[in-house]
């Protein structure tokens, strides 16, 4: 009943947010920045920690829980020049204005930002379909421990992208965690700034093999995974 809730008022509501003097924007519901690092902490932890874009073929499939501004998925479109077409789903509870979204993305001046804006203006529902040069993407609005149980997907690649642990848990949790091994290809792996112990033993109880690695600028350390093939 809580998440049918928080699905229907995601969809009405953007997030209230304050910005930085560097043009960060901050959730005010979590006290949590949207990214810290920008576009280069986006390639070093999504990244490069799922072994892209090497892996990168037609029909690969990166899912990711929290959309956030879209600076994970122009990121990727930014290193794809193909053959053939990626898939990208993402999971978002509290979808930002398309006004807001173009102002975080400006600073970064990637390729594909306008389109992205000027699509997510108009798109509408609870799945919202984005077009970029070789990449189509979903973005599921509502709350992911609903949305993702009910999604029939499976990727190949995990963006972890939530808000900090100890602020947004509701995205770390268990069986959240076991709904994103359940919805992983064999091979599959998932990447994630955070290294909080919780998220790695939940990732591992969901069937991941778990390393802790360096991380992005003064983030000692982060997280990275990959299903058994």
């Amino acid at each position: 009943m809580v998440a049918t809730f928080l699905n229907l008022f995601s969809i009405m509501n953007h997030p209230d947010l304050t910005w930085t003097d560097d043009g960060t924007p901050v959730s005010t519901a979590f006290d949590d920045p949207y990214f810290t690092g920008g576009l280069e902490e986006t390639r070093h932890v999504f990244l490069a920690g799922n072994g892209l874009p090497a892996r990168l073929c037609n029909g690969f499939h990166v899912a990711e829980l929290g959309f956030g501004t879209g600076l994970n998925l122009l990121a990727l479109a930014q290193v794809w020049d193909g053959p053939g077409t990626l898939r990208f789903t993402s999971f978002e509870a509290y979808p930002m204005d398309a006004a807001d979204m173009a102002r975080a993305l400006a600073p970064f001046a990637l390729p594909h930002a306008g389109a992205l804006a000027a699509q997510w203006a108009v798109a509408q529902g609870p799945v919202r379909r984005i077009v970029l040069p070789g990449i189509t993407a979903e973005v599921v609005i509502g709350d992911a421990r609903d949305t993702l149980a009910r999604w029939t997907g499976r990727a190949d690649a995990w963006f972890l992208d939530g808000f900090a642990p100890a602020r947004n848990p509701e995205l770390w949790g268990e069986d959240l965690m076991a709904a994103v091994g359940a919805h992983t290809t064999p091979g599959g792996t998932a990447a994630t700034y955070t290294a909080a112990g919780h998220v790695r033993r939940a990732l591992a109880a969901a069937g991941f093999t778990v390393e802790r690695i360096p991380g992005f600028g003064r983030k000692k350390h982060m997280t990275i995974a990959r299903k058994p093939q």
